[in-house]
């Protein structure tokens, strides 16, 4: 399995335009609004060309000439002339943000769905500062990239084409003189885009692990508190904020080095302007009417131009941000629906383990050529040493990864042959740690499960020995458990997520600690009622307690990743040494 370097920099910074590229094909669906305002920007740019027209007309026509009625006329024409933009404007920007915020929401829709198909070997090195930094500020990046970003370079780079013909039909030699400066402009304004976006793909980085450290000290509040390691945490904090201070200061400098550059060549060429176009107006070469025009279309020429030194750090930024964002849209998961995979059949619950290999990340192998079966009904328990692989068994029945070698089958069909929601439809979990949502009793009873009634979830509730401290709070199934589950207590928990597991009703159970966290009368309430419940089920589960083992049609000893003895208690207490060590130093009661 290849290692995913969530916490390493990006191996794709020569080549953002593919990234660019990229986030445009999210327009598609808003090709409409975006082809309006696209028209619509064409239009406010026509309009931006008449206004200084209408300027000079009123100048030349109506004060120089001492018209009232000229000058009337004309300022009626330009109010109405703004009084049509204003609207355009708005339509503009409207559209705009729509369309942008679907390609944020319609991004943000498939980095989810990705994150939700992308198998356990992802996610156990992803780190979920990463993943948030990425699906929230970088997303947000690239929604001003689709959105205002590249409509203004657009806008402005038809509004320069069609002010530089304005100016050449008034005077050419005047026009030539105000585009003198303009390719320098230009090139700062590139030099400074190529500046800016390593230093912004930086800045990312370091504000997700930012986000990193921050997110998992608010998960483990309680454990720095416990071993009074606040100072150290808020040392560890400090250096990637010191680190991000540090990143931020240079974009800084880049903008204190280039922005004042580029509005001081825009100021000289006002300069250059106004007074060759002074000396052409004493000349009487130019009117006074076309000079205050030639000025005001400089403003529209020379804006856009200077805007470059805002839009191009956007879009290096935005380019940074789709390679972040696309290196998560591109991963593979390694546990898929294989090609021509059919839906698994009701199963009677046989499941068979042939050879099986596995190891994480193609490192430490965890287990070595394993094979048992387990029959429909069966009680299976797993027992053994931290390390020897009975959470990897229950792990690869499911398929939260795949087999390394060997295969595992269900009723006589290989688990990958089947689709996967098929596959894990007909099995319950209940998971080491167990995972609750900040949501209700009642949802996370039962979460995954719909048109189930209020009896039926009661029901599984007193079955996990958990309908009795469930009424007995104030709002009964309707209280909110808080994040992570933090309100209730460890027993609570996992009483509840038996309930899940057994409202579920599947053909295979998988117990992963199930009893660890409940007190010695709730483990016996919940034995009895697994007892009842797992007839005609075949269940795998890890023991911790002597209970569990007695209650296992068939113990399975695990020890170096292989099979070290098999059978019932009883069976093994008189055969297997390591089982009596085990009995003896951890079960016996």
């Amino acid at each position: 399995m290849a290692k995913i370097a969530l916490d390493s920099p990006l191996p794709k910074r020569s080549a953002p335009r593919s990234s660019l590229l990229r986030s445009f094909t999210f327009l598609k669906k808003y090709r409409h609004l975006a082809v309006s305002v696209y028209l619509l920007a064409l239009l406010t740019n026509g309009l931006a060309v008449l206004i200084p027209q209408t300027i000079r007309w009123v100048v030349d026509a109506g004060i120089v000439q001492r018209d009232t009625q000229i000058l009337i006329n004309s300022l009626l024409i330009l109010l109405l002339l703004s009084a049509i933009k204003a609207p355009i404007d708005f339509l503009l920007g409207r559209w705009t943000e729509v369309a942008s915020q679907g390609v944020a929401y319609d991004i943000r829709n498939a980095i989810y769905s990705k994150l939700s198909s992308l198998s356990f070997s992802y996610h156990d090195q992803a780190q979920t500062g990463q993943l948030l930094a990425r699906s929230i500020s970088d997303v947000e990046r690239i929604r001003f990239l689709t959105g205002r970003a590249i409509l203004r370079l657009f806008q402005h780079s038809s509004l320069m084409l069609l002010t530089f013909l304005a100016l050449a039909l008034m005077n050419a030699r005047l026009a030539l003189l105000a585009m003198l400066l303009m390719p320098l402009m230009g090139y700062v304004a590139f030099r400074f885009g190529r500046i800016f976006r390593p230093l912004s793909l930086d800045l990312q980085h370091q504000l997700a692990e930012m986000t990193t450290v921050l997110e998992q000290n608010l998960r483990g509040a309680k454990i720095v508190k416990a071993f009074a390691q606040e100072e150290a945490e808020i040392e560890r904090f400090s250096a990637q904020n010191r680190a991000w201070f540090g990143l931020a200061q240079k974009q800084v400098a880049a903008q204190t080095r280039h922005i004042p550059l580029l509005d001081f060549i825009a100021s000289l060429s006002t300069v250059i302007i106004l007074w060759l176009g002074g000396r052409f107006v004493i000349e009487n070469s130019l009117t006074i009417g076309e000079l205050v025009a030639f000025t005001t279309y400089l403003g529209q020429l020379v804006a856009p131009v200077r805007r470059l030194g805002i839009i191009i750090p956007a879009v290096a930024m935005a380019s940074a941000a789709g390679e972040r964002v696309y290196t998560i849209l591109d991963a593979q998961s390694e546990v898929t629906d294989a090609p021509g995979a059919r839906p698994l059949p009701p199963i009677q619950g046989r499941v068979r383990f042939e050879n099986v290999s596995f190891s994480y990340f193609n490192q430490r192998q965890v287990l070595r050529k394993l094979s048992f079966n387990a029959e429909p009904g069966e009680v299976v328990a797993l027992l053994g040493a931290t390390g020897s692989g009975k959470s990897t068994i229950i792990n690869l029945i499911p398929r939260f990864y795949d087999v390394s070698g060997g295969k595992i089958t269900v009723d006589g069909c290989d688990i990958r042959e089947a689709t996967l929601n098929s596959l894990r439809d007909q099995i319950g979990i209940v998971l080491q740690e167990t995972v609750l949502f900040a949501a209700s009793i009642r949802e996370n009873i039962a979460f995954g499960l719909s048109n189930v009634s209020e009896a039926q979830i009661i029901e599984a509730a007193r079955a996990a020995q958990a309908h009795d401290f469930i009424t007995a709070m104030p709002q009964g199934y309707d209280t909110e458990v808080g994040e992570r589950g933090l309100t209730l207590s460890g027993g609570q928990k996992q009483r509840i997520a038996i309930a899940r597991a057994l409202l579920k009703d599947p053909r295979v159970l998988l117990l992963d600690d199930a009893t660890s966290s409940v007190d010695t009368e709730t483990e016996r309430l919940i034995q009895l009622a697994l007892e009842r419940l797992m007839v005609g089920r075949t269940s795998f589960i890890i023991a911790q307690r002597l209970s569990t083992v007695r209650m296992a049609d068939k113990v399975l000893v695990l020890q170096g990743g292989r099979i070290a003895a098999a059978g019932t208690h009883e069976e093994l207490l008189r055969t297997s040494g390591l089982y009596a060590e085990i009995y003896y130093r951890n079960l016996r009661e």
